[in-house]
């Protein structure tokens, strides 16, 4: 046999192999830039767009359960949460009334955020006129309750919590963020606080100021918190057009887009939501958005 037949086989299958790597290199670089869930563990849902995270509705169905006054550090209140099992588990947001509201004042948040993919629960404070800090304690007494006894506890991956509140509230997730580290977000809405700086806070804050605010205006309370807060922390301050303080009581498109991008994007380590947070949104006109800072996720 000539030496060149006996290196024919040896050719041949070189060739079929080098033509196998090429096909999966192929397959490789025609993933859809949207596909992030298939390489996340903690993503949940479809890639998102514009219409997607404007939606009253995302794309799970949602059921709620009732928690009674009876439990220890905070007063009951109402869990929001996807009906589904086939993703696993699901990160989870706790959100404070303001000043002298309840849970019902924020009953937009729940079904709006849960079929985005988290477990949300609204909770009712101690008492109406609670100060942020105490607001701070039972957020956290909250979230205790939800990964420990709650009965969709099962559904929670307790790695993956965050804070919200409105007002009072807002000033009390901001507290709550300062005093645990540990925490993946804060969405703060109009937040109100007699403490205007935050540099311990290393949690990644959302804050959602209104420009006709009188109550916890921008200039007195969410422009000073973010500015407190270390640039080395993600941070986001948005500015809502024309809004009063009452905006964290209504289901806003822009404010809940922003809210539900943050947590997606630092709850869920979904990257496919960096679109709506980096680059900044246009401000002035009509974005609806008079003002917008921030650090720029850092993926």
């Amino acid at each position: 046999m000539s030496r060149r037949s006996r290196t024919r086989p040896a050719f041949a299958l070189l060739s079929a192999l080098l033509a196998m790597l090429a096909l999966a290199a192929a397959s490789v670089v025609a993933t859809p830039t949207g596909a992030g869930a298939q390489t996340n563990p903690f993503a949940r849902g479809p890639a998102p767009t514009e219409a997607s995270v404007t939606a009253l509705r995302g794309p799970f169905a949602t059921a709620t359960v009732s928690v009674p006054a009876s439990v220890a550090g905070f007063n009951g209140g109402t869990i929001h949460y996807p009906t589904d099992t086939s993703q696993g588990t699901f990160g989870a947001v706790a959100l404070a009334p303001g000043f002298t509201a309840t849970s019902a004042s924020y009953a937009w948040a729940g079904p709006r955020i849960a079929s985005q993919g988290f477990v949300v629960f609204l909770i009712d404070t101690n008492s109406r006129f609670d100060q942020p800090n105490s607001r701070g304690t039972q957020l956290q007494a909250a979230l205790d309750y939800l990964v420990n006894q709650s009965s969709v506890r099962n559904r929670i991956d307790p790695a993956r919590l965050a804070v919200s509140g409105h007002s009072m509230g807002g000033g009390g997730s901001l507290a709550a963020a300062n005093a645990n580290p540990t925490l993946q977000a804060v969405v703060a809405l109009q937040p109100w606080h007699n403490t205007k700086s935050w540099p311990g806070i290393r949690v990644p804050t959302m804050i959602i100021g209104a420009q006709n605010d009188t109550i916890a205006s921008v200039s007195a309370h969410s422009s000073p918190f973010y500015n407190s807060i270390p640039a080395s922390s993600e941070k986001a301050l948005l500015v809502r057009a024309g809004a009063g303080h009452g905006l964290g009581t209504t289901n806003d498109n822009i404010q809940s887009k922003f809210a539900i991008s943050w947590l997606k994007r630092y709850v869920d380590n979904d990257t496919r939501y960096d679109q709506f947070l980096c680059p900044p949104p246009a401000t002035g006109g009509s974005t609806g958005i008079s003002e917008y800072r921030n650090t720029c996720p850092n993926s």
